[in-house]
């Protein structure tokens, strides 16, 4: 069966490259790496050509990249949650993303091939955040190459040892497959439960967005937070009218100043609440009594025809709002 894949890479080998670096780039979970590495080894013994190779991971990286660039920039901060919503790391997913953002802004496609959980995320953020079309297409294609010609150029050099790990393969049978089925299996079971295990952890009294907007027209003036981070805010401008904007990390020094027993209503955007809950748990960790995030967040509460308002652009950021 690897020999059998080999000889497809050796016949096919630039239509099976670009098909399957097009498929990973778009979010299919089948790995690339492999069928470069082999490319490489196939290209050493002059079966295959390297410009070729490259040039086919090239084109294919960038159709799929540019395809989630131009739709974070249509429909910006929707994108990252739909990706997010079926990640195995809802939480983690834009947030971490956002951050190398904030610390790297587009020069961040240099490096997010090599990072697991980056590579399908980048171009829909920085389109969303308004890097220029220009500059995407040259980070992202220098980004595209240095990853493909780091694949292609470990097959190259070890072109024997990858022969040799294809044979023990080959040798090892179906027993080996099942094998790294089996663990392909268990990373995504356990995935699942740290999933799930969060989320129970953090299932409290919620507030949906009719009882707030009562709380509101009846003069209980409850104190709302907004806890996405600055990039989130950035990405979608979006925020409910007087909301205190915070952070999850600096929410307690934000709310230094509120009374311990003043109702707080935390709300964020992202997939099952879960940054507004470890936000209402740490604060009621310091002694905060009434502490509740807000059910379905910040889309809930327009969708239910209550009135936002929007963040004033920030010179010097390049955002430009989704239309």
């Amino acid at each position: 069966m690897a020999h059998d894949l080999i000889a497809l890479i050796a016949h096919y080998g630039l239509v099976v490259v670009f098909f399957n670096v097009l498929a990973e780039q778009a979010g299919v979970p089948v790995p690339a790496v492999p069928t470069l590495v082999v490319a490489g080894a196939l290209a050493a013994g002059d079966r295959l050509p390297p410009a070729g190779v490259l040039l086919a991971a090239l084109a294919a990286s960038l159709i799929s990249d540019t395809g989630w660039y131009l739709a974070g920039r249509r429909f910006g901060g929707g994108v990252m949650r739909t990706l997010c919503r079926i990640s195995l790391s809802p939480d983690s997913c834009v947030k971490q993303s956002e951050l190398r953002f904030q610390r790297w802004r587009g020069r961040m496609l240099l490096v997010a091939k090599f990072v697991p959980g980056l590579s399908t995320v980048a171009p829909p953020l920085v389109g969303a955040m308004g890097l220029r079309p220009g500059a995407f297409l040259l980070l992202d294609g220098l980004g595209s190459l240095l990853w493909a010609g780091a694949a292609v150029l470990v097959g190259y050099l070890f072109a024997p040892q990858v022969d040799r790990v294809i044979d023990a393969i080959e040798r090892a049978g179906a027993a080996a497959l099942q094998g790294l089925a089996g663990l392909l299996v268990l990373y995504i079971l356990a995935k699942w439960w740290q999933r799930h295990r969060l989320l129970a952890s953090l299932r409290m009294a919620r507030i949906s967005v009719e009882d707030l907007n009562g709380a509101i027209a009846a003069g209980r003036n409850p104190v709302v937070v907004d806890i996405r981070s600055s990039a989130a805010r950035l990405l979608d401008g979006r925020v409910i009218p007087g909301a205190l904007l915070a952070d999850l990390e600096g929410v307690h020094q934000a709310l230094a100043g509120v009374p311990r027993d003043r109702e707080l209503v935390i709300y964020c955007n992202c997939p099952n609440e879960v940054s507004a809950a470890k936000a209402a748990q740490l604060l009621m960790s310091l002694g905060y009594r009434n502490v509740r995030p807000l059910q379905g967040g910040l889309e809930a509460w327009q969708q239910a025809g209550y009135p936002v308002a929007t963040l004033p652009d920030v010179p010097g950021t390049g955002r430009q709002r989704p239309a």
